[in-house]
């Protein structure tokens, strides 16, 4: 996951507003309920200390969604009475709206609501051409469309020389309509940074077009079982989604257990548990986090300064340190902070099985370490 996106949340002080507000019940007064919703998560706020300007942009935030409510819901992190950032959620929040007060933003939620959801381009492709259509938890929106040459399409069925001829043309006008099909859908993979491409329509012509895309786009392209029209189309598109979430967890398991084993001098490309992650950030050597949500060590208070890699897993070590100021917040926020602050290479979020296996994490925490 390409961390680029919290950035803005990192580049001014705290302390923050961050705020989970579930859109997905439906209403008959979608207005009233978002009313009801932005009053009750500003008043949490205040009680839980923060300033009124802070309380009040988040409020009007809230209240705004009325005009285009999204279908599962929305996140909002604010500070010095202004709203930093206010991503859509894929899922709506577990237990419904909530709203917390800290040092830093709590990203925790956002990542696992929002974070792994691939986006995929769905290619209607025929011999004539391709409808593309874009599609996410957050829906599905058209895309882009491929109008290739329209005669001649059909072959004939006799063997003389005249219709071996028109076979010929027809031939050479499938492979010049896959050619701009191919080209078309790589432009529109690029634009949308699309995750999958997923092929529909007749076998010989998603081969024509799969056949043509760029080497790099091979291993994002999938087939759905179920063609134009059917009912169970749908269905193909979500499981084929649902489908690479779980390839990319396991992939970046792998990748872990593979780290954790010792190199020829001993070393090993991987830690795990608070305190050993702690170190790592501070000697911006992450390279790529494996968070469950909700795991034991995610809990876990550390105790943080003003800059990103000023973090301790005791507040006796950040006053050794020479930090003269700190909080205690949750050990995950802190660590995607540094994260995020040194460019570490992508997070990576895991459901609860994989990470109760006995070689996944302990604690629900790890990272791959950068080689030095």
């Amino acid at each position: 996951m390409d961390l680029a996106f919290l950035h803005p949340l990192y580049e001014h002080p705290g302390p923050w507003a961050s705020v989970y507000v579930d859109t997905s019940r439906p209403a008959d007064d979608t207005a009233r309920e978002l009313h009801l919703t932005a009053r009750a998560m500003a008043r949490e706020l205040a009680q839980r200390g923060a300033d009124e300007a802070t309380c009040r942009a988040v409020r009007d935030a809230i209240e705004e969604l009325r005009h285009s409510p999204d279908p599962h819901g929305r996140a909002f992190f604010a500070r010095a009475g202004a709203v930093v950032l206010d991503p859509r959620l894929a899922r709506p929040p577990q237990g419904g709206s909530r709203a917390e007060w800290g040092p830093l933003p709590r990203v925790g939620p956002l990542l696992d609501l929002a974070g792994e959801d691939p986006v995929a381009i769905v290619a209607y492709v025929d011999r004539k051409g391709a409808d593309f259509e874009l599609r996410s938890a957050l829906g599905r929106r058209e895309a882009g469309a491929v109008v290739g040459r329209q005669w001649p399409v059909h072959g004939a069925g006799g063997v003389d020389w005249s219709e071996r001829h028109f076979q010929l043309k027809v031939e050479n006008t499938w492979e010049h309509n896959a050619a701009e099909i191919a080209d078309a859908l790589s432009v529109c993979q690029e634009e949308t940074r699309a995750d999958l491409l997923i092929m529909v329509g007749d076998q010989r012509e998603r081969h024509e077009v799969r056949g043509r895309l760029p080497r790099r786009l091979h291993e994002r392209v999938v087939e759905a079982t179920h063609g134009f029209g059917s009912r169970l189309l749908d269905e193909d598109v979500e499981q084929l989604r649902a489908e690479h979430v779980r390839d990319r967890i396991d992939e970046e398991l792998d990748r872990f257990r593979a780290a954790r084993s010792p190199d020829e001098e001993g070393r090993s490309g991987a830690v795990e548990g608070v305190p050993a992650l702690v170190e790592a950030a501070r000697e911006h050597i992450l390279e790529e986090l494996l968070i469950r949500p909700e795991a034991a060590d995610a809990h876990r208070e550390v105790w943080i300064g003003e800059d990103p890699d000023q973090l301790a897993a005791r507040r006796t070590e950040l006053k050794a340190l020479g930090e003269r100021h700190s909080w205690s917040t949750r050990a995950d926020d802190a660590l995607i902070r540094s994260a995020v602050a040194t460019d570490a290479a992508a997070l990576s979020l895991a459901p609860v099985a994989p990470l109760m296996e006995d070689d996944a994490p302990t604690g629900g925490l790890g990272a791959i370490l950068r080689r030095r």
